[in-house]
């Protein structure tokens, strides 16, 4: 395991950079969770993503950026585009635009669509790891699809082991889940994803309301729009009030009921984003009960993208 996991140190992050470039795939921390990253402009990288993630490839990749100046370059962009990313970037909020880098190369990386999806992701090691490698890199979540999202480099080793040529370890990450992503396209701003940056917060700075999608898990034109998806292995109920005695109850706030870990015990929204799938790691490790139990989640702001997670999480067809 050792060689795999290394400390983001700039002497790691230089040798991740030719990995990269080399066409092979690194784990790196974000401040929302661990990605895959590969080259976006090598294909046969990108389809090594789908292969060791077992992701189906009409689900599209996100573009990872390290400098604004460069996305009008990569995107078609507008004064509106512009003024989102001078304020929330770096950040956990994804663009879905129109494609201007029309290389074939990344035909993979968009599922055939005429959009790309790009963030620049405020984590220094992240940054540093893209500006080195001199390319965007595509990077979905660091774990097999429909797993529980990393949060830690040990998550990562845990789900996909050898199949990463090097994890960079740059601790656990400061948000906890994925990106807010919003389609830009069109002139009405629509949210795909809720994440990171809450809906309240962009409605806030653009004086609008923001629409809200769930896709179509069938054929999505962002990430995170399948049924099912972040789901342990044990069985999980949502919105429970109090556990059953088979289960590991996850509790959210004050509580007077049994439980094993509290996302946050004074209810705080950011707080239990932070936990959540590090919680639901440690729920699927332990073997004392064979079903999970989550409390109720309030949803309003980073409630939202916690909802969403675990909405998906307990999916069952």
């Amino acid at each position: 395991m050792q060689h795999h996991i290394v400390p983001a140190t700039p002497e790691n992050i230089v040798h991740a950079a030719k990995i990269i470039r080399a066409g092979g795939l690194v784990a790196m921390p974000t401040e929302t969770v661990y990605g895959l990253g590969a080259n976006a402009y090598d294909s046969s990288a990108v389809a090594s993503i789908f292969a060791a993630k077992n992701r189906p490839t009409f689900n599209p990749l996100i573009s990872h950026i390290a400098d604004i100046d460069f996305l009008p370059q990569y995107a078609e962009t507008d004064a509106r585009v512009m003024a989102l990313a001078e304020h929330f970037w770096p950040g956990p909020l994804t663009f879905v635009l129109r494609r201007k880098d029309l290389s074939p190369a990344l035909d993979l990386a968009s599922a055939g669509l005429p959009t790309v999806s790009v963030r620049m992701p405020n984590h220094p090691v992240a940054l540093s790891l893209i500006r080195q490698a001199g390319v965007p890199i595509v990077a979905p979540s660091a774990n097999r699809s429909q797993s529980i999202s990393p949060t830690t480099a040990l998550h990562v080793w845990e789900s996909l082991g050898p199949r990463v040529d090097l994890i960079l370890d740059g601790g656990a990450c400061s948000v906890g889940v994925e990106s807010t992503i919003i389609d830009v396209t069109t002139d009405k701003i629509v949210m795909l994803r809720a994440g990171g940056i809450p809906l309240e917060t962009l409605e806030s700075f653009l004086g609008e309301t923001v629409l809200i999608s769930q896709g179509n898990p069938d054929l999505p034109t962002s990430p995170g729009q399948m049924l099912r998806h972040y789901a342990p292995e044990h069985p999980l109920r949502i919105h429970a009030t109090a556990p059953m005695e088979d289960e590991f109850y996850i509790a959210f706030g004050p509580t007077k009921e049994r439980f094993e870990l509290n996302l946050s015990p004074r209810g705080d929204l950011t707080e239990a984003a932070t936990h959540l799938f590090d919680y639901l790691h440690k729920a699927d490790a332990q073997r004392s009960y064979p079903k999970i139990a989550l409390a109720p989640i309030p949803e309003e702001g980073l409630g939202r993208a916690i909802n969403d997670r675990i909405r998906r999480a307990a999916y069952r067809r």
